[in-house]
């Protein structure tokens, strides 16, 4: 598919009214509920004159959780010389979470195909160790959408490695050898979600170069730095947050009526700061791509009622690039089993309202006690943001 020269991944919609409903809808039809109800997990569930952006917030707190050093190459998103370093930035002994976002934009004098890589040098007197603990590796394309689903899914299901690679003092190594293999043809999209450990000081780089040239060799010649480009991509260098806990207020009762979550909005959860070498001043990772929220909400039913979870495209109506919304996260138990779901799992996005997208259905405690849901997210691939979490008491007999 073809994509103009934005940031179709790693891009966040402006804020704006939709004109929908002034007042927060407080229960969802009985009819309505059935078709929730009867949507398999995952599924599109049409929902008429339901979704809008005025529903009723559930307040939070945000705890910084220790993480990972987070480096994110995405600015300049693509690359349109033949070769050039789009990411430079040095790591310290510990844990390192490495996102590539970058496509092959060189269309003059002709578009050609490129390799887009990353490395890493040993910038220490002892040899470095590296271990893999998550990794998420996709082939090269012009599927945007699916690549960013399939990306998230990959990485929050994979485990640690045992492999351990030993890099000399000075030396250079590919951090994935599937990009070393990868054929990035024009305008496709080179994506890579990795967390590892070094136990020596490095420098990582985002290299494209042609397809006969290795990264480590390619960076022994290569001295040109891309600027950043500022309006296409979400930002680069080495960001302060890699790892949030978000915990509810108090405990959502389901006689309030329908709630939502709202994260990784830019306004009520800010965008992550950091620095990029190569630029003075702060870098803004606008989008917060890459971080991982660890949500928790209490919850309970006074009146018997059950709690459906849904997520759309909230943004559709905003902008000529919010067309589509996909995503990954990992949800608790409820009607259906806890583990890894694609949203929507039936098709590769959903567009807009009416449609809404099925996560779970948690069921009332007997007693009526409290529960608690968790959910994994991170800002989705080939979105725009945010990822409303609208919570629906539902009858559930």
């Amino acid at each position: 598919m073809k994509q103009p020269n934005w940031k179709p991944l790693l891009f966040t919609c402006t804020i704006a009214a939709l004109g929908l409903q002034a007042q927060a809808q407080q229960e969802l039809k009985p009819e309505l509920q059935q078709a929730v109800l009867k949507t398999r997990q995952g599924s599109i569930v049409e929902l008429p004159d339901f979704l809008t952006e005025k529903i009723q917030n559930i307040g939070y707190q945000k705890v910084v959780l220790p993480g990972p050093q987070h480096v994110i190459s995405d600015d300049p998103e693509y690359i349109r010389v033949p070769e050039a370093i789009a990411l430079q930035e040095p790591v310290q002994p510990g844990a390192v979470r490495l996102y590539v976002y970058n496509v092959n934009g060189v269309k003059e004098p002709a578009k050609i195909d490129r390799r887009i890589t990353a490395v890493i040098k040993n910038n220490g007197t002892a040899d470095m160790h590296i271990r893999m603990l998550k990794y998420s590796s996709q082939k090269p394309s012009t599927n945007y959408y699916q690549i960013g689903k399939q990306g998230l899914a990959d990485y929050f299901a994979s485990t640690p490695q045992n492999l351990i690679r030993t890099v000399k003092p000075g030396q250079s190594i590919a951090i994935d050898e599937k990009l070393e293999k990868y054929i990035a043809k024009y305008d496709e999209l080179v994506h890579g979600f990795y967390e590892f450990t070094i136990d020596q000081p490095g420098e990582i780089s985002i290299i494209q170069t042609d397809l006969n040239t290795s990264g480590p060799k390619a960076l022994s010649r290569i001295k040109t730095i891309l600027p950043p480009k500022g309006h296409s991509g979400a930002g680069r260098g080495v960001f302060g947050v890699s790892n949030y806990r978000i915990i509810t207020d108090s405990v959502y009762d389901t006689k309030e009526g329908v709630k939502e979550i709202i994260v990784a909005d830019g306004d009520n959860d800010p965008w992550v700061l950091g620095k990029e070498k190569n630029t003075p001043g702060v870098a803004t990772l606008a989008g917060n791509y890459g971080v991982i929220y660890n949500i928790e909400m209490k919850w309970k039913s006074t009146g018997g009622k059950g709690l459906a979870l849904v997520t759309w495209n909230s943004r559709s109506g905003n902008n000529q690039w919010c067309g589509g919304m996909a995503n990954t996260m990992v949800v608790s138990e409820g009607k259906f089993k806890e583990g890894i779901i694609q949203l929507p799992s039936d098709r590769l996005v959903t567009k807009a309202a009416p449609e809404a997208i099925l996560i779970q259905v948690f069921k009332p405690a007997a007693n009526g006690e409290e529960q608690t849901i968790r959910l994994t997210y991170s800002p989705p691939g080939a979105s725009c943001l945010p990822t409303p979490l609208i919570f629906i008491p539902v009858d559930l007999k």
